[in-house]
């Protein structure tokens, strides 16, 4: 039987929004930013448009940001607009390089706070991340760091700076059984039980959770990163490997070439509807300048990602004022479906998710992500009818029945994002 555990549920049992919640509660008189920024004043972009170029100059990895971007904002909507698009931590740091006279005292408590949370957090999970590592080496599994802290280090020199609530691991699908055994016996509970891996069901992500320790960890290989136009070329990673240093250890993580590609083709899963994404490719391509473009390029199209990495850099470029080296600017701005991409995405990127594309739109958006009109509806029609573990809960057959789960998907998918409001 399928464990009925999601990820949402999941975050929301464990905690892991204790951050914002805490910053809420020290900012909020019962508004929240579903009332500050609903669908209905998103029409009038006016309404928080002073807190929304301040956030993005706070973020933007530049150091000559404008001097007049924190005058005559208001606080608080700029707090829940930080924490709404992921970036509060950023902010925090941004703010902390100022004079403190510039912002209010009651803001000031916010910002402390936040940080010593995420610090908090940051420890712990780095903590695990070191220990489940050592054990997946002495059972012979290997695994790439993906995003997380390696992330944070790569973009921001920071493991506290970038906020993230669980581990992600690229694992081989062979190793997925083995993982799960050994995971369980460390005390963690599987989304996705033996039975439904061994029957070849392939979820999202393979989720396991810790609730005693409110711990996350997430599973991913070339099956699961279904969103990849190409399917991933997992052990060409793994050759590609580098170590990247994590609180005094090295842990294996995936070239810098092949995570900016892998990050780019995550913000365009989720219609870059966080700032969060795109500070990650800003901060990345900025701070890292040993990135070989070439090869970046060759990674992308090994999986024909080309517009989605262009997508990606062309938004960390337009709202985060990244600099690229030329030609590759030239060629960035010069791809017509990464500029309509992007295009689309700043019309509903500064709502943070309230005002989310509808499903026409979606569906529009995954064609010109294909970016070949001869491949575009295939790719559409495989992202529509190959059902993962909400799939299996909608049906009622646990994921026994594939052909039914795949033919409820789009129906599923209608329900979910044919209607307004946050998904």
């Amino acid at each position: 039987m399928i464990c009925k555990l999601s990820k949402e549920a999941t975050l929301g049992s464990l905690g892991h929004d204790s951050v914002g919640e805490r910053a809420d509660s020290l900012i909020s008189s019962g508004i929240t930013m579903a009332e500050l920024l609903s669908p209905q004043r998103l029409s009038d972009i006016r309404a928080f448009e002073r807190e929304w170029i301040a956030l993005r100059e706070c973020v933007s990895p530049r150091t000559d940001k404008q001097q007049q971007y924190l005058t005559a904002i208001d606080w608080r909507r700029l707090l829940l607009l930080a924490r709404e698009h992921g970036v509060l931590g950023q902010l925090a740091a941004c703010l902390a390089d100022r004079d403190a006279s510039a912002i209010p005292p009651e803001i000031k408590p916010v910002l402390a706070e936040h940080r010593r949370a995420q610090n908090f957090l940051t420890l712990r999970l780095t903590g695990e991340l070191f220990r489940l590592l050592e054990l997946f080496n002495q059972e012979g599994i290997r695994a790439l760091v993906i995003k997380g802290p390696v992330l944070a280090v790569e973009a921001y020199a920071n493991p506290g700076m970038r906020g993230y609530g669980d581990l992600d691991l690229l694992v081989c699908q062979r190793d997925i059984h083995r993982a799960t055994e050994l995971l369980i016996r460390s005390g963690y509970q599987p989304a996705i039980s033996l039975a439904a891996i061994r029957a070849g069901k392939i979820p999202g992500q393979y989720l396991f959770s810790k609730p005693d320790a409110k711990l996350l960890v997430e599973l991913h290989n070339d099956l699961t990163l279904r969103y990849f136009p190409r399917a991933l070329p997992i052990k060409d990673l793994f050759a590609r490997q580098i170590r990247v240093r994590v609180d005094a250890h090295e842990v294996p993580a995936p070239s810098l070439e092949d995570h900016l590609v892998l990050i780019c083709v995550h913000g365009a899963k989720h219609f870059w509807e966080r700032l969060s994404w795109i500070a990650d490719v800003a901060g990345l391509v900025s701070r890292q300048p040993s990135i070989d473009w070439e090869r970046a390029g060759a990674s992308a199209k090994a999986v024909e990602a080309e517009h989605l990495l262009h997508t990606g850099l062309r938004l960390a470029v337009d709202v985060l004022r990244a600099e690229l080296p030329e030609p590759l600017a030239a060629r960035v701005g010069g791809d017509p479906v990464a500029t309509r991409l992007a295009g689309q995405v700043l019309g509903w990127l500064p709502a943070a998710g309230y005002a989310p594309p509808g499903l026409f739109e979606r569906a529009a958006f995954r064609l010109r992500m294909r970016g070949n009109f001869r491949a575009a509806p295939l790719y559409l029609l495989r992202l529509s009818f190959s059902p993962t573990e909400e799939d299996w809960r909608a049906s009622g057959q646990g994921g026994e029945n594939q052909s039914l789960d795949a033919l409820i998907r789009p129906f599923r998918l209608a329900r979910k994002y044919g209607r307004h409001g946050k998904t």
